[in-house]
């Protein structure tokens, strides 16, 4: 859990692949929702392989971790990490807030786990942009189960 002190309480486990979500269509993460300036600390160690600002995602980070998954935080409030910068499990990359497509909304962290290798079994041709399901995995899936 990346988001300090959140508990199942302040996500929606059902929020993975919610549709309709806005203009992304479906939702490729979980929001876990924390007062404005609460600490994030990364889910893995690893790279930061971008840590700035987007049009959408706001403040955003980027970590590539093990078996090649990249770990993206979005709507940061404040950016503590640096872009090519050694993350561990223990470091605060950020703090919870509202921007990009998030301003005007309650303070949360949109996190995404993506993998650039496709994972075929989770090909779903039912669902809205189902393909798009063997590059993305439920962040809920790996949080601490003592939650």
């Amino acid at each position: 859990m990346p988001v300090e002190n959140a508990t199942k309480k302040d996500f929606n486990k059902n929020s993975f692949w919610a549709y309709p979500w806005g203009k992304s269509i479906t939702h490729k993460g979980v929001d876990i929702f924390a007062k404005k300036g609460t600490k994030i600390r990364s889910s893995v160690s690893g790279l930061v392989l971008y840590s700035g600002k987007i049009p959408v995602g706001g403040k955003i980070s980027l970590i590539i971790g093990p078996k090649w998954r990249i770990h993206y935080y979005a709507h940061l409030n404040k950016n503590t990490t640096s872009t090519l910068s050694w993350v561990t499990h223990k470091t605060v990359i950020g703090t919870v807030g509202s921007t990009g497509n998030a301003k005007g909304k309650p303070p949360h962290l949109h996190y995404s786990i993506l993998t650039p290798i496709p994972y075929l079994h989770r090909y779903d041709n039912k669902s809205k942009q189902g393909w798009r399901k063997m590059f993305y995995l439920n962040p809920i899936d790996y949080f601490n189960k003592n939650l």
